[in-house]
């Protein structure tokens, strides 16, 4: 059913399609509105789940990890700090290899204090064993949210889905919300084979020593490598159901034969469309979204890149000391290319600065120009800085 809803409210909606066992909570700005809308889908009585209100992030995370192990669909969500609080728990959900699904509102990572969008928090964790999918939009939100639980549990590999904060979570968009009935038959009831059961004891996550703590590690690598399918598989399913994708692992919009491509993740990527139909030449440019960050689709984007002679990669992070995080991470996978294409790398909207229509056709006047750095903030103003930090 197609309704006007605010981003958080819909995703608050396809959990609830979910049927999660248990949702844990803990409030944190841009994600709140959803689990203040999931706790009032309980109170209403359209969502039947243990909801626990927890004291912090840690615990939210320590929560949903004890419900998955026992063998519950488990969600929650944070953002920020919150991210931050969770780090050590995310960290361990993967390599216990336990299934469930958390939905990152994108927010910065302070400090300097702000509650506004960009990506660092996410990418903080991005060696942490978990499968990242970016969203650009809200209907991206909501079906890569109930693709991420059959992703999850086909692969016992925890998945987060990443929104950025308020561009999505607090914007109003026509949403296509799923029928239950539809959801159910995509979505089979949560089966864990290794669930904890008292019954039956077993250890999960007992102390693993140097002598098979590297073939643990090489395994669960292997399977993140190996879920690149299953979520190709889950969006291709996905589409036969309710009749739209979300690209599986990244999405192209322009011109076939390209010869000059941007890269992005999130909802930039819109904002990037919708300057590049109001541009009056977009021969030759195409625009690509990295929907899944990890596993990272090597395969895919280079065949994505195939004929491309110069690639500028926008994101909404940095590494300190180094530069872009996945331009760093692209030019790594096409150092192996036979042609591959000139990496113009640049971070835009850091800390929820505006990404106006214009910067399409900004980016691709500073391609032309040459003045596009091998990595540079791109919409940073160097003279509010002393000459030192320039």
């Amino acid at each position: 059913m197609r309704q006007a809803l605010e981003g958080s409210l819909a995703v608050a909606k396809a959990v609830a399609l979910c049927r999660p066992g248990v949702v844990a909570a803990y409030p944190i700005t841009p994600q709140t509105h959803i689990v203040e809308n999931i706790s009032k889908l309980v109170a209403d009585g359209d969502l039947e789940t243990e909801l626990v209100s927890v004291e912090s992030e840690f615990s939210a995370a320590s929560v949903v990890l004890g419900a998955a192990a026992a063998g519950s669909r488990a969600y929650t969500a944070s953002s920020s700090q919150g991210i931050m609080l969770m780090a050590e728990v995310l960290f361990n959900i993967a390599g216990l290899r336990v299934p469930m699904v958390l939905t990152c509102a994108n927010r910065a990572i302070g400090a300097p204090l702000n509650i506004w969008n960009d990506q660092s928090d996410s990418m903080a964790m991005r060696d942490s064993g978990w499968i990242q999918l970016y969203c650009a939009d809200n209907q991206e939100a909501v079906d890569s949210l109930i693709q991420a639980y059959r992703i999850s549990e086909r692969t016992e590999l925890p998945v987060m889905v990443c929104m950025d904060g308020f561009i999505l979570t607090h914007t109003l968009e026509v949403i296509d919300i799923p029928e239950q009935d539809k959801v159910d038959r995509y979505l089979p009831p949560f089966a864990f084979d290794r669930r904890l059961d008292p019954s039956d004891p077993i250890s999960l996550g007992a102390l693993v020593t140097p002598e098979f703590f590297s073939e643990v590690k090489h395994s669960q690598h292997a399977a993140m490598q190996k879920a690149l399918p299953d979520i190709v598989d889950a969006d291709k399913e996905f589409k036969k159901l309710f009749g739209r994708d979300c690209g599986g692992l990244l999405a192209e919009h322009g011109d076939e034969e390209a010869t000059v491509a941007i890269l992005t993740l999130g909802s930039i990527y819109g904002t990037l469309r919708a300057g590049m139909e109001a541009h009056k030449s977009r021969k030759k440019v195409k625009l690509i979204h990295l929907r899944c960050f990890r596993p990272f689709p090597e395969e895919v984007l280079m065949a994505a890149l195939d004929g491309v002679k110069d690639l500028i990669v926008v994101e909404r992070a940095l590494s300190p000391g180094l530069g872009g995080i996945v331009g760093t991470e692209i030019r790594a996978v096409l150092s192996t290319a036979r042609k591959p294409p000139r990496v113009h790398n640049v971070a835009i909207g850091l800390g929820g600065r505006d990404v106006p229509l214009d910067m399409f056709s900004r980016l691709l006047e500073a391609l032309k120009n040459g003045s596009i750095a091998e990595f540079s903030v791109f919409d940073a103003d160097l003279s509010r800085l002393p000459e030192e930090d320039r």
